[in-house]
């Protein structure tokens, strides 16, 4: 397979270098939609064939094949699935989450609970306030191979609009540069990140500039059409890999993740341990995380990595670098799922009750800057799905909800009050909950 180039100084790499895009599996930003069903499926289908080679000497990737065909036949036989698209076609989206936020408030009332930057201060922890940017978190793309249950995204293989361009994946690298040293991390996300265009032109530009990365992956993406080399460049650049893993457990696994994504996910990780990752002394970081299958907080973070490396570690041979747990957000698909069961209010009651002021100390928005694909600017990934935008102040350039263009450094947002709302009680529950896992 192709090798992707290494990290090149930072001489070169002023701008975004263009990249071969054969690791590509979506349409680019500015193509045509390409969001019907029967012509991405054709699309699928015909960079699937079946391998001319037996199975048993097939390689990982030809053995899977693409998840896409099959999430695309569970999302159509999915009965609260396309409940959800029709009702997404006849309200809008807005309609939705507006619904969404009201039951939420709906199960408050009978907890005599103010508004959430109000109840922070009332209950012992720091005013929600804006500190110096370190960590810039990207979602470059919702499409995904993968239509998990719990994802607060969203995502599926049916996304494939909401693509981010090569301009603001420019301007991302620019206020990079403007930062001068302190932003630390570069947290790429999605959808699967890895099949977007922009993915490893942004990895080669940060890494490039001594910004650690991260690459939030899903796993089975490895198996996609295209990725054969993903392990190796993600090593040679060093990208630290935050992986889903929910459960060490086949049936969980894959009853919140799809048919067949445990098995994957098991031969990503084995394949990423064979380039070094989660092999000590290799300095190569793979995390896990853990979200829980159910309206519950997720049990300590400690513990429950000794479980994994003992699951893992025994039963697949395969090791990691440490286990990160996140608390389900009552937002999007598992909003939709606590309502479904009736579950809405015991589960916001459940947050309220186990609110943690030293958990809202550590809430992830106060040192991080969130980016849509479209460019917009949000204080947390959870905000960004719920169009909660960064507040604008007086002065601001552009007009409208807040933007990459409309910044000229991100120092600038420093001291700003943070956008927050009822679902926010979800990070500050127990241990707390971050993209880096519990927060005490």
């Amino acid at each position: 397979p192709r090798r992707a180039p290494v990290v090149t100084s930072p001489s070169t790499m002023h701008a975004i270098a263009p990249t071969s895009t054969s690791h590509l599996v979506v349409p680019r930003a500015r193509g045509p939609r390409g969001s019907d069903r029967a012509r991405l499926q054709r699309r699928v289908t015909a960079r699937c064939a079946p391998p001319s080679r037996s199975t048993a000497d097939a390689a990982p990737a030809d053995r899977f094949g693409s998840l896409v065909q099959d999430t695309l036949r569970d999302m159509e036989t999915d009965e609260e699935f396309q409940l959800a698209q029709r009702r997404l076609k006849e309200e809008g989206q807005a309609a939705l989450t507006r619904e969404e936020r009201a039951r939420r408030r709906r199960a408050l009332d009978g907890l005599d609970v103010p508004h959430f930057d109000e109840f922070v201060v009332r209950n012992g922890a720091d005013a929600l306030v804006r500190e110096p940017t370190t960590i810039l978190q990207v979602n470059i793309g919702l499409y995904c191979n993968q239509a998990c249950s719990h994802c607060h995204v969203e995502s599926s293989p049916l996304r494939d609009r909401e693509v981010m361009s090569k301009r603001t994946a420019d301007r991302l690298v620019e206020l990079i540069d403007a930062a001068d040293g302190s932003i630390a991390t570069l947290d790429i996300t999605g959808g699967a990140p890895e099949l977007m265009e922009q993915f490893r032109p942004l990895v080669l530009a940060a890494r490039a500039r001594g910004v650690e990365v991260i690459d939030r992956c899903n796993l089975t993406v490895l198996y996609e059409p295209g990725q054969e080399d993903l392990p190796r460049f993600l090593a040679d650049n060093r990208v630290k890999v935050v992986a889903s893993l929910p459960c060490y457990s086949e049936s969980n696994t894959d009853a919140q993740r799809g048919r067949g994504v445990f098995q994957r996910s098991i031969q990503a990780l084995r394949d990423l341990n064979a380039v070094g990752y989660g092999v000590e002394g290799t300095g190569l970081e793979l995390d896990l995380m853990y979200n829980p299958g159910g309206a519950f907080l997720p049990p300590a973070q400690e513990k429950l990595e000794v479980a994994y490396r003992s699951e893992l570690g025994d039963a697949y041979g395969v090791s990691f670098t440490r286990l990160i747990t996140l608390t389900n957000m009552p937002i999007k698909r598992f909003a939709d799922q606590l309502h479904r069961e009736g579950k809405t209010e015991e589960y916001m009651k459940l947050l309220v009750e186990n609110f943690n002021p030293a958990a809202a100390n550590g809430v992830m928005c106060r040192d991080l800057v969130s980016v849509s694909w479209d460019g917009r600017l949000f204080d947390c990934d959870f905000n960004q799905q719920l169009d909660l935008p960064m507040p604008r102040e007086k002065g601001d350039k552009g007009s409208g909800p807040l933007t990459v263009f409309d910044v000229d450094a991100l120092a600038m947002l420093t001291g700003r009050m943070l956008a927050v709302d009822n679902h926010c009680f979800g990070c500050t529950a127990g241990a707390g909950s971050s993209c880096s896992g519990a927060t005490t």
